[in-house]
């Protein structure tokens, strides 16, 4: 698997967008060489470490350091839980807000090895900030704010609030997003497939403090092409679609 496109480099810091599929490290859901981080070392420089995690499944920026020290100070950020990520994802089901948070402990799942569960105590802490994008009739595009870049919390709380991600074969409901079930006289249904194919669930931006210039950075990574097309036949075709305004980041885009 090809290294992935780099969305910012400096002299200390280093970010990919992660393709869906790709584990960042080795153990996460495919063999040593398929990794992120196995790449990056076999390819770039072997002093490079990455900072925080992300699903497997999941695309999106993946923050990297060149040096021990970066390192330490950006990891610190995302343990202290002051680097502020934003994800999207597009869900099946219908909010019944179109702002709303969920704080639930996650534990892990004992009869699903690898996965976690929501849980009423114990457990780590975990908290969601949602806001409903846009609607689509059995859909919605989300905008979430994770307070911590755990495993799966995004994946765990959406679907613990009926919301599970689009082709998330872990917590989701088995649906799949198809032309024919929005476009009224679609005559490829013999040959069809989903508009998505991966999970859909996208890790947009970071926003950390820089560790040399103590000032705040935003990284972004665009939208998958799946992504993208899929949202325009919704917004095309989809009956009842709407939209809501967006929050943004108070932090200015690093261009």
């Amino acid at each position: 698997m090809a290294l992935p496109p780099v969305v910012f480099e400096d002299e200390v810091l280093l970010a990919f967008d992660k393709p869906g599929g790709m584990p960042v490290v080795a153990g996460s859901g495919a063999a040593a060489g398929g990794s992120l981080m196995a790449r990056v070392h076999a390819e770039l420089d072997r002093q490079v470490a990455n900072v925080h995690r992300l699903d497997p499944d999941a695309s999106g920026v993946v923050l990297c350091a060149r040096t021990k020290a970066a390192v330490d100070f950006l990891s610190g950020q995302f343990q202290s839980k002051t680097a502020e990520s934003i994800c999207h994802a597009l869900v099946t089901g219908a909010p019944a807000q179109d702002v709303f948070s969920v704080e639930q402990p996650l534990a892990d799942a004992i009869d699903r090895p690898g996965c976690l569960h929501a849980v009423a105590r114990g457990g780590r802490p975990a908290k969601t900030g949602v806001r409903v994008l846009e609607r689509f009739e059995g859909y919605a595009w989300l905008e979430c704010r994770p307070d911590s870049s755990r495993l799966h919390q995004i994946r765990v709380h959406l679907a613990a609030c009926g919301l599970p991600i689009l082709n998330d074969d872990l917590y989701g409901n088995g649906t799949r997003l198809l032309l024919s079930s929005m476009k009224r006289g679609y005559k490829g249904r013999a040959q069809e497939r989903p508009l998505i194919g991966s999970l859909a669930l996208h890790t947009s931006e970071i926003t950390v403090i820089h560790p040399l210039t103590r000032e705040a950075v935003t990284i972004h990574a665009p939208l998958t092409k799946e992504l993208e097309v899929a949202l325009k036949y919704l917004r095309r075709f989809s009956t009842g679609a709407g939209r809501t305004l967006s929050f943004r980041s108070s932090h200015h885009p690093v261009r």
